[in-house]
């Protein structure tokens, strides 16, 4: 599965049909995801957790931390400790 990153979001296409996305708000030292949608016919494959290791991958490449507002990225990360690294509070 190909995701794409571009204009503050991680997301995957088909056919210029945006099928998911994780959306996010930069500032200095910190990413804010304010949201992640999956369209129905991806659901259950798992590629809300991909975008969300995405944009945890991309916050550890660039020094900044995340602020999950997004109840659904903040689940993924809570979840995984491996994610928690880049969460603040």
């Amino acid at each position: 599965m190909d995701i794409k990153h571009e204009s503050n979001k991680f997301f995957v296409e088909r056919e210029s049909d945006e099928l998911a996305s994780l959306a996010y708000t930069p500032d200095d030292e910190v990413l804010t995801v304010v949201h992640t949608v999956v369209s129905p016919e991806l659901e259950g494959q798992g590629v809300g957790k991909k975008l969300v290791s995405k944009v945890v991958q991309y916050a550890r490449d660039e020094g900044k931390s995340i602020d999950a507002q997004c109840s659904f990225a903040r689940s993924v990360i809570e979840k995984h400790p491996e994610f928690q690294d880049v969460l603040i509070d």
